[in-house]
């Protein structure tokens, strides 16, 4: 058993260790020619999954090619094409919606810069929804000047809804006991866990934040296609419409298969036009905002916030802002004495409090050499999210970025009743009196529960002070829209929680402003873009820097490593069990813990 067990590990790691030879030696062939872009050509998009917001620089993609689409290139390589003469048009297949409201009005807004130049953008869709939903894709399709449809296709323009499990009752049945407190009353991430339905607080927030986003979808629908708002929410209250019917409402231009939309597009263009993916463009073009002497830093936070490095999975694509590695990049471009001000691109839901505070101390002190610090936010900046932004000279997010949820919230899953029923027993043993405090196998003493709530309070008035300085607000109006409660972009700038709505060319702008920069300027990304043998020798476990302050890069874990640390897990268990390695005919022998601290 214990050499079929051997053998079945060892052939799982060779077969992994051959696959990412092989995709490496894919990604350098992938990389190795690069024709130009011909004289005369129409840009092309097919829109078929959701755009990521950034592509990690230390992941594999990143260091050999292009990797996966992210916000910035679309935005990037439309802003370069607009003042193009080789491109004369463009023309985007909507498969889905690309992400979320904030994403897609992120797109937009670039979509109307490209046409503002003079050049046609035509939007085309086999079907907007097919037993779903596709309010986002067609809500993008309307910043086009012509927008098609397959004639067997339809507009599923539904609207926008969210559903909340809340798993109390379930976890009753199961004996777990969520023991987890909040500060304020709209912080709702533990709901899940506490209630069975909505609390009021929560129910009005979120229904506010839905009021909002629909508000804006049909504002954007109608401005798009000529109608009033009424007219375009009577349509989406229609919804789902066949296609002959959205023609009659003009929310369509035309019933067209994919062949006839791209010979239209051709012809417009001059009949000679060839078509480029827009991904292609931009990797042979080169992207806009380099040809200046003086340099705008542009810094990434995305993701959910962590202490230490960031992280990159090369297996789920996720990756996690590292306090230290955004905070590394901050240092390394005010150190940079070409480094004029900083745009720090912020897209995420929040995590570690700590790891938090390390970033907008970054931030606060970028502005204190003389830096000028803009945030332009993505899909969301909430609770850690708007923690690290708070400290920036300004704040632009789109009208539907998540914004804000300035709160707090811990606490634990007491499970040893759920063990007890599968006949396990857990019985946690400490030295110090609140050595078990935070295992989920005892509850809290009311002296661990006081520490707890203490703790929840000091975090609180920690986030809402310095919300309220960087913001320049009195503390008493900070804690009235604070109390844990999310808003859209459009809503926080009400609020003062957000300076300008826009996204990257809006950021860019008040960069430039802040920093008395005149002409075009040079957007350079910190940490710098890794390179092939960079990846590779850390993929090994190797450290690229000389110091922390070097080490401002994205530590990205090897594809094996999560198969390596689960076979560790397992084969220690089966040791404990008894049923893997040698036998043990020691009697002066004890089984080593791993404790918690």
């Amino acid at each position: 058993m214990k050499r079929i067990l051997i053998g079945l590990l060892a052939l799982v790691g060779a077969l992994t260790i051959l696959f990412t030879g092989l995709l490496l030696g894919l990604l350098f062939l992938g990389a190795s020619n690069k024709p130009g872009v011909p004289g005369q050509v129409v840009l092309e998009l097919e829109l078929d999954e959701r755009l990521v917001e950034h592509e990690p620089e230390g992941s594999l993609t990143s260091a050999f090619g292009p990797g996966r689409l992210t916000v910035r290139d679309v935005v990037d390589a439309l802003e370069r094409a607009g003042g193009d003469e080789r491109v004369k048009g463009l023309v985007v297949k909507v498969n889905g919606t690309p992400g979320s409201t904030a994403v897609v009005q992120e797109l937009r807004d670039a979509v109307k810069a490209f046409r503002a130049t003079g050049k046609k953008a035509v939007a085309y869709a086999d079907t907007f929804g097919e037993g779903d939903s596709s309010t986002g894709g067609y809500y993008l399709a309307t910043a086009f000047d012509e927008v098609y449809v397959q004639p067997s296709g339809e507009l599923s323009v539904t609207g926008i809804a969210i559903e909340t499990p809340f798993a109390r009752d379930a976890l009753a049945k199961l004996g777990v006991k969520p023991r987890m407190s909040k500060r304020q009353e709209y912080k709702a991430a533990v709901n899940t866990y506490t209630e069975q339905t909505y609390t009021a607080p929560h129910r009005e927030e979120t229904e506010r934040f839905l009021t909002s986003l629909f508000g804006q979808m049909v504002k954007g629908i109608a401005e798009g296609r000529g109608l009033s708002e009424e007219q375009a929410r009577a349509a989406m209250d229609a919804a789902p419409l066949l296609a002959k019917d959205a023609l009659e409402a003009k929310l369509v231009d035309g019933l067209l298969y994919r062949d006839e939309v791209y010979a239209k597009v051709k012809e417009e263009a001059g009949g000679k036009a060839e078509l480029l993916y827009l991904e292609k463009y931009l990797e042979r073009a080169g992207r806009p905002n380099r040809t200046g002497v003086q340099t705008v830093a542009l810094i990434y936070g995305a993701g959910e916030i962590a202490r230490g490095e960031s992280r990159s999975s090369p297996m789920s694509g996720e990756a996690t802002m590292g306090g230290d590695t955004v905070a590394a990049a901050f240092r390394k471009a005010v150190e940079d004495k070409n480094v004029k001000a900083i745009v720090f691109r912020v897209d995420s839901p929040g995590g570690s409090y700590v790891a938090s505070d390390t970033v907008r101390r970054e931030v606060q002190r970028a502005r204190e050499k003389g830096k000028p610090v803009i945030v332009t936010m993505g899909s969301y900046a909430a609770s850690g999210g708007y923690f690290v932004a708070m400290d920036a000279d300004k704040i632009v997010a789109q009208p539907g970025t998540l914004t804000g949820s300035i709160g707090v919230y811990n606490g634990k899953l007491v499970t040893a009743d759920f063990w007890e029923k599968l006949g396990v027993n857990w019985e946690p043993l400490g030295a110090g009196k609140n050595a078990t405090m935070y295992s989920t196998d005892a509850e809290f003493t009311p002296e661990q529960h006081a520490k707890n709530e203490a703790y929840l309070d000091k975090v609180y008035a920690d986030f809402t002070s310095k919300a309220a300085a960087g913001r320049k607000m009195p503390l008493e109006k900070m804690q009235e829209v604070a109390k844990g409660r999310v808003w859209t972009g459009e809503d926080a700038k009400a609020h003062g929680l957000v300076d300008e709505l826009g996204g990257f060319p809006v950021a860019l702008k008040l960069a430039k402003e802040a920093a008395k920069l005149e002409g075009p300027v040079r957007v350079e990304l910190f940490p710098r873009k890794k390179g092939a043998a960079e990846v590779l020798s850390e993929l090994l476990g190797e450290k690229q820097g000389d110091n922390s302050d070097d080490e401002a890069g994205v530590r990205m874990d090897a594809p094996w490593q999560p198969l390596q640390e689960q076979t560790r897990a397992l084969y220690r268990l089966g040791v404990q069990l008894g049923v893997v390695g040698e036998p043990r005919r020691q009697v002066l022998s004890a089984p080593v813990p791993e404790p918690t601290w």
